[in-house]
C-alpha cells in the first residue's frame, strides 16, 4: 500500500481501494474531477457528483491575493463556496506571491477546507503575463517560495504543472525540483505550455515521471492529466504504467457526465436532461445567494447534456439562443412533449417560446 504523508491524501488513496476491485491492477488509482474555470463551482461539482462523482473535486482556480484582499474577497466567496451536501474539495490557488499564497491558506483553512493546489501549469496568457500558472516553471526560485509560504497554514499542499514551459525536455530538471519540495501529491499535465491542448499529451514520458518519483519522493503520489476521457481510459492508462497513482479528468467530462461512474453503462436521455434541469435549479440557488451570474458562462453546459440522440443538433441550438433558465426550462418541457409525441417521425420542430 502507497504511504503518503499527508494524512488527506493518505485517506484518498485508501479509500480508493474500497472501489471494487479492477484486474490487473493491485492498487486502485483515485480518480479526481481537474480545476477548471468558470466550470467546476459548487453547482456543476454537484451534478457530477449525481451522475456518479470522482474521489476528489477541486475547485476553480482562483489568485490568492484575492482572498484575503480588501476589496477583491467579496468577489471570490461563489468560486470558494462548499455547498453542505459536497465533500470538501481541494482549493486550487494561482498566484506569484508568496506572501499571498500564505495569507491565502490560513484564510481557507478557516473555512474548512483541508486541501491546497498549486496551479504551477495553466497556459492562459493573462494567467502568464501575471506571473502565475505555468510562468512558474521558468522561475524556480519563486515556485519554492510559494509552496514554502502556503505549507505553513499546516494544509495539505501539492501542485498542479506540465512537462515545461516551451520544451518537453524541461521536465527532466523542472518535475525533480518540485519532487524534492515535499508534496505529497504531484499532478502533471502531459504537455507544454506552448502546446496548450493542441497535441496528444505525451504518455510516452510517464514512465520516467515514475521513475524521478521513486528516485526523489517516493512518498510523493504522482497523478496523470491530459487525454483521458473516463475511469475506463484512466484504468488502462495505470494498467500500461503501474506507478501512477491518480488520474484526472477534465475535459472528458464535457463529452460524458457520467465519466467517473464505477460500472459504466448506457444511460437515456431522461437520464441527462435530468441532470441538465438539476444543474439549472442549483444555478437559480447560487445566483440567489451569491449575486447574478453570467448566463452565457452556463450556456457552455448544454453541450454535456444534449448530444448523442436524434434531434440534439436542433435542440442545441434551441437552447443557445436562450437567454434565461425559465426560457430553457420551458424548451424542455416542449422538446419532451414532442419528442413523446413524435419520436418517430422523421423531424422535431423545436421552437422557442
Amino acid at each position: 500500500m502507497v504511504q503518503v504523508k499527508s494524512p488527506y491524501w493518505q485517506k484518498v488513496v485508501d479509500d480508493a481501494q474500497k472501489h471494487p476491485a479492477v484486474p490487473g491492477l493491485e492498487t486502485i488509482p483515485f480518480f479526481t474531477m481537474a480545476p477548471m474555470e468558470a466550470v467546476t463551482d459548487s453547482v456543476f461539482r454537484r451534478v457530477v457528483a449525481a451522475a456518479g462523482g470522482p474521489d476528489v473535486y477541486f475547485t476553480e482556480f482562483t489568485n490568492a491575493r484575492s482572498i484575503t484582499h480588501s476589496k477583491a474577497k467579496f468577489t471570490v466567496q461563489g468560486r470558494l463556496h462548499v455547498d453542505k451536501s459536497e465533500k470538501m474539495p481541494v482549493a486550487q490557488l494561482w498566484g506569484d506571491r508568496a506572501i499571498d499564497f500564505e495569507a491565502a491558506c490560513f484564510d481557507l483553512k478557516e473555512r474548512g477546507y483541508e486541501a491546497v493546489d498549486i496551479n504551477m501549469g495553466c497556459p492562459a496568457a493573462t494567467v502568464v503575463k501575471n506571473g502565475g500558472g505555468s510562468d512558474l516553471i521558468r522561475h524556480f526560485d519563486k515556485a519554492e517560495e510559494i509552496i514554502a509560504a502556503a505549507k505553513k497554514a499546516g494544509l495539505a499542499v501539492s501542485v498542479k504543472t506540465r512537462l515545461g514551459f516551451n520544451q518537453i525536455d524541461t521536465f527532466e530538471e523542472w518535475i525533480p525540483f518540485i519532487l524534492k519540495q515535499d508534496v505529497p501529491l504531484l499532478t502533471v499535465h502531459m504537455r507544454t505550455r506552448k502546446e496548450m491542448s493542441k497535441v496528444p499529451a505525451h504518455f510516452e514520458y510517464i514512465d520516467r515521471l515514475i521513475q524521478l518519483r521513486d528516485e526523489i519522493a517516493p512518498n510523493t503520489l504522482l497523478q496523470i492529466n491530459g487525454d483521458i476521457k473516463d475511469r475506463t481510459e484512466g484504468l488502462e492508462l495505470v494498467r500500461q504504467h503501474p506507478g501512477v497513482n491518480g488520474i484526472m479528468i477534465g475535459r472528458g467530462i464535457f463529452e460524458n457526465p457520467f465519466a467517473f461512474e464505477i460500472t459504466p453503462k448506457e444511460h437515456t436521455l431522461d437520464e441527462t436532461l435530468t441532470l441538465l434541469r438539476m444543474q439549472l435549479d442549483l444555478y437559480d440557488q447560487f445566483t440567489a445567494e451569491f449575486g447574478p451570474m453570467h448566463f452565457q458562462k452556463l450556456k457552455r453546459f448544454f453541450k454535456i447534456y444534449v448530444r448523442h440522440f436524434s434531434y440534439a443538433s436542433d435542440l442545441r441550438v434551441a437552447l443557445m439562443d436562450t437567454t434565461n433558465t425559465t426560457q430553457v426550462r420551458e424548451l424542455l418541457d416542449q422538446f419532451d412533449e414532442q419528442w413523446a409525441a413524435q419520436k418517430a417521425s422523421d423531424t422535431i420542430a423545436i421552437t422557442t417560446k
